[in-house]
């Protein structure tokens, strides 16, 4: 006898056994109680969701000869249950939209559904990989699937929902098939090796289920593997030994160092990743997820209904999206994003991704966005304004160069000079300080090296001469005469200035220095 797939062995067979996808059983299973069955579906989802596994229960639920009328609960036993399943009834008919891509083939099916089922309730196309369709061959489905005979469904599948034009989507009724969470397949996993006689762990059976990505056909076809290897007992040295570590787990390995701030245990797990047969691309879009899945852990908390992280690995994705900021995350995004883009075309995408690596190891050394604005006073002065405004407090050294600003009180003892060497004017004493009068920072300065000045010193008006204040220059306007308005409009510059900006010349003035910028007495 010859042996069966455990994909197709333990492929669904009523509703109740659907994985992953019970909203939609539920919503099929209510149409068939009502009576509101309609004519067209289209299955959509990734591989491996149930999407043909569904359009045959849907169609025994149709069809199946223990009952008069549909049921919800298919026998499975009849001939035309048996039938459907083996995917080889008369009535039920599974096309290859890969292989029947033309006009001609859907000229020919349009033709047939004119034709009664020969035995059962209704005759059920079920059209796999509708996508692959020709555009005249979509055109030439489109009204039939809008008004079929009473007799006919149809049920459309595909992986790649984008390319079915909206005049075919707007005639069927949608669902879209999520993937499956990896809980729900190691469980069905485990169910399925006690089935086979084999022993499974559950850390065996975990693994698996996220080497799948939400595909049950894949996690069948690598427990088929694993049984083929050890029909007893199987366990994680064993799965080691054929597979190599879950692709999620090398990158959360990897982003574990680069939160250490280890660059050379990050570019070692790149290493690991790429010399299992993974691209640099296919690296990009697994690091993008991994990334998303840390930022969402950090901002909505492991139990949100958008993350899906493994149960046994939940506080450490927990503790590991605390260790880096959400600015962090977002920048990590948009690098990972800029580097998948350019290691498609690049000659040196090894070099390109290491380094970014490297700048990961080195992203918590960075001053975050958050961190800075943290450290900002609450009436939003700068730290600058602060050191300007804090005294240095009586008695306090002042060091020769330093600054002091406005209402800074200064050791006595000390000397205060201006950049030309001329003692600062000090208004008063102030607790046995001087004050400075209102002028910009000036550093003090000793001229002696270190010298002091009497504690009782007070400055005269020689040694403190007056610093005159600092002016700009001023400006003399005049109005220019015709003929030299007409000498301006000679000169080229001005000449290719008014053609650049289609104007005209309509007045000049002239800024001549005053006569104390001149020198004239």
């Amino acid at each position: 006898m010859a042996y069966t797939v455990l994909a197709r062995k333990y492929r669904s067979r009523t509703f109740e056994e659907v994985i992953g996808q019970e909203p939609i059983a539920t919503t099929l299973v209510n149409a068939i109680k009502v009576g509101r069955i309609h004519h067209g579906y289209l299955f959509t989802g990734t591989r491996g969701v149930g999407k043909t596994s569904m359009a045959r229960i849907l169609a025994k639920a149709l069809n199946c000869l223990k009952y008069d009328a549909p049921t919800t609960a298919p026998c499975g036993e009849c001939d035309v249950c048996r039938t459907i399943a083996e995917g080889q009834d008369v009535d039920v008919l599974e096309i290859d939209a890969a292989s029947n891509t033309g006009v001609d083939n859907i000229r020919e099916l349009r033709s047939n559904t004119a034709y009664r089922p020969a035995r059962s309730r209704f005759k059920v196309y079920i059209i796999d990989e509708v996508h692959m369709l020709s555009t005249g061959a979509f055109n030439a489905l489109l009204k039939t699937l809008e008004e079929p005979p009473e007799h006919v469904k149809f049920i459309l599948a595909t992986t790649e929902i984008h390319k079915v034009p909206a005049t075919i989507q707007s005639r069927c009724q949608r669902f879209n098939f999520r993937t499956i969470s990896p809980d729900a397949i190691a469980k069905r996993l485990s169910e399925i090796a006690a089935a086979e006689g084999a022993g499974c762990e559950d850390a065996v059976a975990q693994r698996v289920a996220r080497l799948a990505n939400g595909s049950m056909r894949d996690a069948l076809s690598i427990l088929d593997q694993l049984l083929s290897v050890s029909p007893k007992k199987l366990t994680a040295k064993v799965l080691d030994e054929l597979l190599p570590p879950a692709q999620d787990e090398r990158i959360f390995a990897l982003l574990r160092h680069a939160a250490d701030g280890d660059a050379a245990a990050v570019l070692t797990g790149l290493e690991g990743v790429l010399g299992a047969g993974q691209g640099l691309e296919v690296f990009c879009n697994d690091a993008i997820e991994m990334v998303r899945t840390l930022m969402l852990v950090r901002t909505c908390g492991p139990d949100a209904a958008m993350v899906d992280i493994p149960a046994a690995a939940r506080d450490e994705y927990v503790q590991l999206g605390q260790c880096f900021e959400l600015s962090h995350y977002v920048q990590m995004i948009g690098m990972l994003e800029e580097l998948r883009r350019n290691v498609r075309y690049s000659g040196v995408g090894r070099a390109l991704t290491e380094a970014v690596l490297v700048r990961f190891a080195r992203m918590r050394e960075w001053t975050s966005i958050e961190q800075l604005l943290r450290q900002l006073p609450a009436d939003g002065s700068g730290a600058d304004e602060k050191k300007k405004s804090a005294p240095v407090g009586v008695g306090s050294e002042v060091p020769v160069g330093s600054e002091v600003h406005i209402g800074s009180e200064v050791r006595v003892g000390s000397e205060v000079r201006v950049d030309n060497g001329v003692p600062l004017p000090c208004r008063e004493r102030v607790g046995g300080g001087f004050q400075p009068s209102p002028e910009d920072p000036v550093p003090a300065r000793s001229p002696t090296g270190g010298g002091t000045i009497p504690a009782d010193y007070v400055p005269t008006d020689a040694e403190s001469p007056d610093l005159p204040e600092p002016r700009g220059p001023e400006i003399v306007r005049r109005e220019v005469s015709a003929d030299e308005l007409r000498q301006i409009e000679r000169d080229p510059v001005v000449r290719q200035t008014l053609e650049l900006f289609d104007g005209i010349l309509l007045q000049v003035e002239q800024q001549v220095p005053d006569q104390a910028q001149r020198g004239v007495e």
